[in-house]
């Protein structure tokens, strides 16, 4: 098992050239290319339905496929044999879109038989170890390779190579409003201009400083001033008082607060009967909410 660990934090490369890790299960049917580097058709490879990327460059991917007419490809991509003449990748999606882009029939793949959980587990770390996913799509592969995997944080420490508190800030990442998370994936904040914002408990005030880190290109450390300031203004105000709210009216207010960006209260009987309140600052913040629920006059 030690074996395992080591060669996954090493990369896919080890990873596969590790013989202790091969998950085959004898040769197939339709081609004996299992184990070796092949020449496979194009139109015979499916996607990666375990791909954690979300966005290929495509100016970046023209550029790769411009190399490959000249070229050729240099690095074999990594498929599972699927059955006769029926191919998957497990690694490779650019080099096989690119391809594709370029009008090559047929690419070099280094051919394994895997099940979905060992390819889950090798396509996610693969990518995680590059440079081109954003945090959220590090934060969900993260988050997939712990509940499908089965792996606790310290487990997947090991195997990605990364101290347990990167991976737990990474997690964190996915508690932030969908907003948030979307404009660290749109590059407008950084990771730790998002790491300050987790630091708030309230999400209105959470979204609020996301905006002004947008409109006003905050830095980093002017964020962190911030966020300490939100706290302890929050800290000398009122309290509201969350005792006695169930957790699915908890999570309403927080679903309803990150869509208006503003600070709502709810009170509930026995029966389900209580009522909703949004507050709002001044007269601008007001119409602001109206516009969002479409309640202008």
């Amino acid at each position: 098992m030690a074996v395992k660990k080591n060669a996954l934090g090493r990369g896919l490369g080890a990873l596969l050239q590790n013989p202790d890790t091969d998950v085959t299960t004898g040769s197939a049917k339709g081609g004996g290319h299992v184990g070796a580097i092949s020449e496979i058709p194009v139109s015979q490879i499916e996607a990666n339905p375990f791909q954690p990327r979300t966005h290929f460059d495509q100016e970046k991917l023209d550029e790769l496929a411009a190399s490959i007419r000249q070229l050729g490809i240099i690095q074999p991509v990594t498929v599972r044999k699927l059955g006769y003449d029926r191919y998957q990748l497990i690694s490779g999606e650019r080099r096989f879109r690119a391809s594709q882009l370029a009008g090559l029939t047929e690419i070099p793949a280094f051919v394994r038989i895997a099940n979905d959980q060992s390819m889950l587990e090798m396509a996610l770390v693969e990518n995680i170890q590059r440079d081109e996913l954003d945090a959220i799509e590090v934060a969900l592969s993260y988050q997939r390779l712990i509940e499908e995997c089965s792996l606790t944080q310290e487990a997947l420490s090991e195997r990605v190579g990364k101290q347990r508190s990167t991976i737990a800030n990474y997690l964190r990442l996915l508690r932030l409003p969908p907003e948030i998370q979307k404009g660290i994936v749109d590059g407008l904040l950084t990771m730790g201009h998002a790491r300050a914002l987790i630091n708030i408990d309230d999400v209105a005030e959470q979204l609020r400083l996301f905006r002004q880190i947008v409109s006003e290109q905050l830095s980093v450390r002017a964020t962190e001033e911030r966020s300490r300031g939100a706290k302890q203004n929050r800290a000398g105000g009122k309290k509201t008082a969350s005792t006695g709210v169930p957790m699915a009216l908890q999570r309403i207010v927080s679903h309803v607060q990150g869509q208006l960006g503003a600070p709502v209260a709810i009170k509930a009987d026995a029966k389900g009967k209580g009522s909703l309140t949004i507050r709002f600052k001044d007269d601008r913040d007001l119409e602001r909410v109206l516009s969002i629920l479409d309640l202008l006059p």
